[in-house]
């Protein structure tokens, strides 16, 4: 039953955050695959929210349509845009035309020949001009999405130019267009406009192109243990009061402790010897949410104790197997540190 439970709960993770190509195979509606893929982050009508708008007249008229179909299909590793490549061609193309649809605008096409330029001066260029929106090295600007209650250091955050889902998706003729002209109603400006001439943009354009060398293996590729898990030597009461000590001395609230089939049977019939303990740290959860609102789907921290026969077993879902399916680099620390939490508050309760 647990277990079942725990897979039911990393799978619906997974169906939420990565789409699922089963719900609309042999859909050519754009509208309703939006709404199912797309709609809890980049807003109903593409206006926004955890992901970038999708509606300014200024960046559906500066990218193509193949631009789109690649972003879709790559995601951008390591931020909060998965990857879609399983809703198949024609689903994609749907999308596509429905996020058209948002402006008025024609999709526009760009030579697909690559630029040349003096890397290194393009790096100071970009160190002078790209680093304090985009990061340093191209990493992008930090959180997710536009600000709403949420502190950000720009309306809009800057993507990260270093992504393989980026290089992949976008042409050096189509970044050029971008820093020449600049997208109106974001941070973004125009090169020219702040001075540049053309072959210093094609500088800039062969340093952003330069970081597909430089791609490293992400720690959520790693196989991971899905639970942490460890068996107590103590009866069920007594790992659940040892828990409940390890957790106050880490500096977490105790919110509340229920059975694993709370609401799911009548209270008389409730299975007395799996208990979830539920516990918060109210900084930690607001930093977390902060990074990524989406880590909402495991706060508050839970950790369950089941008994087995007179096998006494205390486990919790491994945040570092789900940082997997958010996708986000940020969240990868977070994740870590949860992970590791677990482990020592599961370690201590069990010694």
């Amino acid at each position: 039953m647990l277990t079942q439970r725990f897979l039911f709960l990393t799978v619906l993770s997974g169906f939420i955050l990565t789409g699922s190509q089963a719900a609309y195979a042999d859909s050519s509606d754009g509208e309703r695959l939006y709404t199912k893929h797309c709609s809890v982050c980049h807003g109903s009508k593409g206006s926004g929210g955890v992901g970038i708008p999708l509606d300014l007249e200024s960046f559906l008229n500066s990218i193509s349509d193949e631009y789109l179909i690649k972003t879709i299909e790559h995601g951008r590793v390591g931020r909060t845009m998965p990857a879609f490549k399983k809703l198949g061609d024609e689903n994609i193309q749907a999308l596509v035309k429905y996020i058209r649809s948002f402006t008025n605008t024609e999709a526009v096409t760009f030579d697909p020949t690559p630029i040349k330029g003096n890397i290194e001066h393009g790096k100071a260029l970009f160190k002078s001009k790209c680093a304090s929106c985009h990061g340093d090295h191209g990493q992008g600007g930090k959180g997710t999405g536009v600000t709403f209650s949420r502190p950000r250091d720009l309306s809009i955050i800057p993507p990260a130019l270093n992504n393989a889902g980026f290089l992949a998706s976008a042409s050096d003729e189509m970044i050029k267009h971008t820093l020449m002209t600049g997208r109106k109603n974001t941070p973004m400006n125009s090169f020219l406009k702040q001075g540049l001439s053309e072959s210093d943009i094609n500088d800039v354009v062969a340093y952003i192109r330069h970081f597909e060398t430089k791609q490293v293996p992400k720690l959520r590729d790693q196989k991971l243990d899905a639970i942490i898990m460890a068996e107590s030597p103590y009866s069920l009461e007594e790992t659940l009061e040892s828990l409940k000590k390890a957790v106050i001395g880490k500096n977490f609230r105790i919110i509340r402790q229920q059975t694993v089939d709370d609401g799911l049977v009548d209270k008389n019939k409730q299975n007395k010897k799996q208990i979830i303990l539920y516990f918060c740290n109210f900084q930690f959860l607001n930093e977390s949410l902060a990074l990524d609102p989406r880590i909402g789907l495991f706060l508050p921290c839970r950790v369950t104790i089941v008994q087995q026969g007179d096998s006494v077993k205390v486990m919790a879902i491994n945040p570092l197997r789900l940082s997997k399916l958010f996708n986000n680099d940020e969240l990868d620390d977070a994740c870590k540190n949860m992970s590791n939490l677990y482990t020592e508050i599961i370690e201590e309760a069990t010694l």
